[in-house]
């Protein structure tokens, strides 16, 4: 217990210096002593009742001179937790790498455009242009966070900016017909047929897919609803359940008359299935529009394999697709393949822009345009005939 000058019991954490001002200290959650001195005691206790609160529930004051790192583990496990797990394992890596080294330990409050400028420096001789950015990102999310919660008067990375050029960006696969022809034939008689046709026929993520359950079809009205996802984590061995890619990627799929016979017919043999026991786990996951915890139930999910009675894993369907290829005799292909050929398609069969953004779940338009709409000197040719002809 501390006291004051003339020997006094003034509580845990409270001591008077011999200047007369009085001394308030105690040791947070992450081992880091903190310390101020106030004029009164009644100030001094004050500091310290809330500071050990703030401490204790995980809230932040700019006063109590709390680090970026203790923001970045605020940050992540309070205000992006509920990101894409991609996402958040990028910001993580990117944190831990490049942003902590420099500028972890200091002051959020002290943070200035040359510290950010210093991280990225550090950067430019052993990274790749776009695996910047996304330290730049980081940092910029992180403090624009900070920012907004009044916990910096000034955003840090204003005027910042990153020379390194990107990398062109790769082109974006998608099959030719013939090559969607050729491998829905060798992919015609293997037990994931259904699941790569599906995919060619609505342009899912193969998350979504896998993690699709039957209560997702309405059969009444030939639709399917995207609401949740599900991925295996290779890391932690487990299953788990997701809330879509984005907000927008929430929607209501209208199916063609193949897609719904495909799932018409896996309904028709979902009770002579071989069902693993592991199928009885409920998964939960928040949902991104209400913020509510819902579950996923993994016996009333569409697709699981014939052979272990569990979902395929994303892997496992990569690998499946690149014997098939050999057998189809074209170029390798992963699964995302199948979903941009499924708007290659859409767009060669004129599909308006708007509708397929809807359709892929993009939050942008410009997200489906700068992807699947290509201008080529014939299309300009085209375009120009077309309004010829109209004029």
């Amino acid at each position: 217990m501390g006291k004051d000058i003339k020997g006094r019991e003034l509580g845990k954490g409270l001591t008077q210096r011999k200047d007369g001002r009085y001394s308030a200290k105690f040791t947070n959650r992450l081992g880091k002593r903190e310390e101020k001195c106030f004029s009164t005691l009644p100030e001094a206790r004050n500091w310290l009742e809330d500071a050990r609160y703030e401490d204790r529930h995980r809230l932040f004051n700019p006063s109590s001179g709390m680090t970026v790192d203790d923001w970045f583990d605020f940050w992540k496990d309070n205000i992006v937790n509920d990101l894409a797990y991609n996402t958040l394992r990028n910001y993580q890596e990117r944190y831990r790498r490049n942003i902590q080294p420099v500028i972890g330990k200091m002051r959020l409050e002290d943070v200035r455009p040359m510290h950010c400028k210093m991280v990225l420096n550090a950067m430019d001789a052993d990274y790749q242009g776009g695996t910047i950015e996304q330290a730049y990102i980081t940092m910029g999310t992180l403090f624009k966070s900070a920012l907004m919660n009044d916990l910096i008067n000034k955003h840090p990375m204003d005027g910042v900016r990153y020379n390194k050029p990107l990398r062109e960006p790769k082109a974006i696969r998608a099959l030719t017909v013939d090559e969607q022809s050729k491998f829905l034939e060798a992919a015609r008689n293997s037990h994931n047929y259904r699941q790569y046709a599906l995919l060619l026929e609505t342009g899912l993520r193969t998350g979504e897919m896998i993690g699709l359950t039957w209560d997702s079809i309405n059969w009444e009205t030939g639709e399917l609803t995207v609401s949740k996802q599900l991925e295996y984590r290779h890391s932690r061995g487990t299953w788990h359940a997701l809330p879509p890619k984005t907000k927008a990627s929430y929607r209501t799929i209208p199916l063609t008359q193949r897609a719904l016979s495909i799932l018409k017919e896996v309904y028709e043999e979902k009770e002579g299935r071989k069902k693993s026991p592991e199928l009885e786990q409920t998964l939960p996951y928040v949902d991104r529009l209400t913020g509510q915890i819902k579950m996923l139930d993994m016996r009333e999910l569409v697709f699981i394999n014939y052979r272990t009675g569990m979902p395929n894993k994303n892997s496992s369907y990569d690998t499946h697709l690149y014997k098939l290829c050999d057998v189809a005799g074209i170029e390798h292909f992963c699964m995302h393949v199948l979903r941009h050929t499924y708007a290659t398609r859409a767009v060669e069969r004129e599909v308006p822009y708007k509708v397929l953004q809807k359709l892929l779940g993009h939050a942008s338009l410009k997200t489906t345009m700068d992807r699947y709409v290509h201008t080529t000197g014939e299309s300009l040719k085209e375009g120009v005939r077309r309004f010829e002809a109209a004029s």
